[in-house]
């Protein structure tokens, strides 16, 4: 049996041009709905995807409820057949309007694709997000060593990312004229900066410790004095490898140019977390131990407002719902002050909060599900 069908193979390519040019998705969206066809195709064994019809969702959709995850070797989760299943739906979804498919396709097929309502809550059910406490951060910047242009270069990228909040594929793209030690802040340009969305903002140093910009200000001197360093140059380099004596590959110092992706730095944070007797916690955690200092810290709407869009948040709202539930010690302490009669103070960010709620309903404004506003920031 053929591995490929030719017919599909041309009208993949078009859905995925539709998909990068006209719903305007990023490579890695893209990418997703490339793995969900392929593993549709490869249970039909390549059938033309004209001879689509109901049973075959349903069929497949059993299939995939059976199959194992590699790495863990569990049933995959309600989050991958969610996902994987939406994918399907919307491609045949799109399939039934083509010229020489609509005869064959119905439109309503597509929804034999959706999980049972039970499932699809499971799968898109919001949960907590931890962070590292600013003290455990602290804790870890103490233990990592400090000697090596390495070694310094992996201590100011876990201080650079609690000072800003940044994201690992956006840190990894920075150059040196995007951090400015005068104003504490740093320039978020999208024009060189990947960042989420392609958004360009300013990020202005979170109050979290002035050892912490130390450690960044010192590494910023250390590329521009001692390396004589330009702005265009990477403000975090990958690591030199070269060729030893040895015949084997050998570090080498830092690499005047960027990491290709993130991958290295999430490996940098599991590695230093791990060796100071810490969960493994990514850099995209530090912005749920961000959202909380901030919880604490903000005592206006206007101030938190402020906070929320040096995440680079637009909305507020993304950053109360994606980030800023209750934590789970706090929502303990919370529930048995109730049963104790002793009702446990809350934090002045909490009181917030509730103001802002009483605000939007006394201007009669209906505060969206998490679904509806669809907070992807």
């Amino acid at each position: 049996m053929s591995k490929n069908n030719p017919t599909n193979e041309r009208i993949k390519r078009q859905y995925f041009i539709y998909l990068r040019e006209a719903k305007r998705h990023s490579e890695p969206t893209v990418d997703v709905a490339a793995k969900a066809l392929s593993r549709f195709e490869a249970y039909t064994k390549h059938r033309d995807f004209s001879a689509f019809h109901q049973q075959q969702a349903i069929a497949f959709k059993k299939h995939l409820a059976e199959q194992k995850n590699n790495q863990t070797g569990d049933t995959l989760s309600k989050a991958t057949l969610y996902a994987t299943l939406t994918q399907l739906k919307r491609f045949f979804q799109w399939l039934a309007w083509l010229p020489g498919y609509k005869s064959k396709i119905q439109y309503s097929d597509a929804e034999f694709f959706n999980l049972s309502d039970n499932d699809a809550r499971i799968a898109t059910a919001h949960r907590e997000q931890r962070g590292p406490t600013l003290e455990q951060v602290q804790h870890v910047l103490r233990t990592m060593p400090n000697h090596t242009a390495i070694e310094r270069r992996n201590r100011a990228l876990v201080a650079f990312t609690l000072l800003t909040g940044a994201r690992d594929g956006a840190i990894a793209s920075m150059k040196l004229k995007h951090i400015d030690l005068i104003e504490l802040c740093i320039y978020q340009d999208a024009r060189d900066v990947k960042t989420k969305f392609r958004k360009s903002f300013d990020t202005y140093f979170f109050p979290v410790g002035d050892n912490i910009a130390t450690i960044v200000e010192e590494w910023v001197a250390f590329l521009k004095q001692e390396l004589q360093w330009g702005n265009d140059d990477p403000l975090f380099p990958a690591t030199n490898m070269v060729l030893g004596a040895s015949r084997q590959f050998e570090v080498a110092g830092l690499k005047r140019a960027h990491w290709s992706n993130a991958s290295p730095i999430r490996a940098i944070f599991r590695d230093a977390f791990q060796a100071a007797g810490f969960p493994n916690f990514n850099p995209h955690s530090f912005r749920n131990t961000l959202v909380r200092l901030g919880q604490d810290r903000c005592k206006s709407p206007e101030e938190y407002k402020a906070w929320s869009q040096n995440l680079g948040h637009e909305k507020v709202m993304t950053t109360f719902m994606n980030y800023g539930s209750v934590a789970r010690d706090r929502q303990g302490e919370i529930i048995k002050g109730l049963g104790s009669g002793e009702q446990a103070s809350g934090t002045d960010a909490e009181k917030f909060v509730a103001e802002v709620f009483r605000r939007f309903e006394r201007r009669g404004i209906k505060i969206p599900s998490i679904e509806a506003m669809n907070l992807s920031d």
